[in-house]
This record gives structure tokens, sequence and C-alpha cells, in this order.
């Protein structure tokens, strides 16, 4: 092919993972309702596998397309990571719950850091290794799928969304150990009471809101400008 013709296939593998985020985080919220944080993240594993078993195996095959429909995967897989720090909030006791949702965000960042360090040349980026190094993103997929069913699903889950105030208090002995969780549990009640008379805003109706129109400017210029502050080259 054509060097503009290989400049529009890479770019086109580049930018499709993009677009498998949007589908992804798109059906994020509706999934974690409608099957729970744990089985919705169980679900997320399929596509991160597929998407890393295609691009392992492009070379092989000799398909440029399997590389395309793999990123494409692997987006949808990275689109759908708003269930881990939901879960790991949801799992956590109060008085750590802060600590731990802001580890989601280092590990996040390390393992970005670990995948630019393996694609160097000397490592896995090299001409022989490369299908090996997309493949490598099937690697925590696979451990998330064999460990994640001895967790138990996430307690205010089990409260707010299923009615199931024994499965909730298991569900709290076995992350917490025994004890006394009455309070911990009243506080989910209350929170349960709180979202009845809270009307859950669509997309579309998020952006109508003049309320939240301050907010959304703020959020908007702060991911708009962090693609600027140089932490990609870094």
């Amino acid at each position: 092919p054509s060097a503009e013709m290989i400049t529009l296939m890479w770019s086109f593998i580049v930018s499709i993972y993009s677009i498998g985020g949007l589908l992804g985080s798109s059906s994020a919220g509706y999934l974690s309702v409608r099957f729970g944080r744990k089985q919705a993240m169980l679900f997320s594993n399929i596509p991160a596998l597929l998407g890393a078993a295609l691009m392992g195996l492009s070379r092989l095959c000799g398909s440029f397309e399997m590389i395309v429909a793999g990123r494409l995967f692997s987006g949808v897989c990275g689109g759908k990571l708003a269930f881990l720090p939901v879960y790991a909030g949801e799992i956590s006791p109060k008085k750590l719950r802060g600590f731990i949702n802001v580890t989601s965000k280092v590990f996040l960042a390390l393992g970005k850091t670990v995948a630019r360090i393996l694609g160097l040349r000397e490592l896995l980026g090299s001409q022989s290794l490369w299908p090996m190094l997309m493949a490598s993103c099937g690697l925590p997929a696979l451990v998330q799928l064999v460990a994640l069913p001895f967790f138990p699903e996430s307690p205010p889950y089990l409260l707010m969304h299923k009615g199931d105030q024994e499965g909730c208090k298991k569900a709290i002995r076995q992350l917490w150990g025994e004890g006394q969780h009455q309070a911990e549990i009243d506080d989910i009640m209350k929170e349960k009471a709180t979202m009845k008379n809270t009307k859950i805003l669509s997309v579309l109706e998020l952006v109508k809101e003049p309320a939240f129109r301050w907010q959304l400017y703020m959020i908007v210029i702060l991911t708009a400008t962090i693609q600027l502050c140089g932490i990609n080259a870094v």
C-alpha cells in the first residue's frame, strides 16, 4: 500500500479505540444497574479478551482488520472502567473510601506507564514481538475474570437496587469481617430514601439544566486543557 494508505490505516487503528470507549461508557450506567457492579465488571472482560485475541493473532492471519476490530473491543472494555471506582468505593469502609477511590486512578496511570515501557523497541515493541505486546492487554482481564467471582456483590447495590438486606449484611461481613455494621446499613438506607426523591438526569437533560451550567463549563475546560499539560509526553 502507498504511504498515504498506511497513514490512514494507522490513524484508523489508533482512533477506533476512542469510538469503542464511547460505546462502552454509554452502556456502563445501564449495565451496572441491570446486572450489578460485579456482574458488569465480569462482562467487561469479554471484549477485553476478544480484543487481545484478535490483535495477538493478527500477524499470524495477515489481517490488519483484526487489529482494528481488536482495538474497538479494547476500547469498549476501557469505556467500562467506570465500573471499577464505583465497585471499589462501595465495597470499602467509609474511612477508607476516599483512599480506595484514589488508588484506581493511581493504578490506571501505573498501567499506562508499564505499557509504554513494554512498548520500547528493546522490549516488546520489536518487529517480532509486537503481537505479544498488543495481546498483553488480555492478561489483566484474565486475572480479573478468575479472581472476581470470589468477591461479593456491592452491599449498597444489593440493598438499594435489589432490596436484599440479608445479602447486604452477608456481603458486608465478608468484606469487613464480623462486627457491628448497622451504622453503615443505616447510611445506605438513608441514601436509598434520598434517591427516591432525586430525579436521575440524562446526558441531554444535564446539558440543558441551567443549575449545572458552570460546573459543566469547568469540567469541559479541565478535561480539554489537561491534554496540553505534557503528561502524555512524560
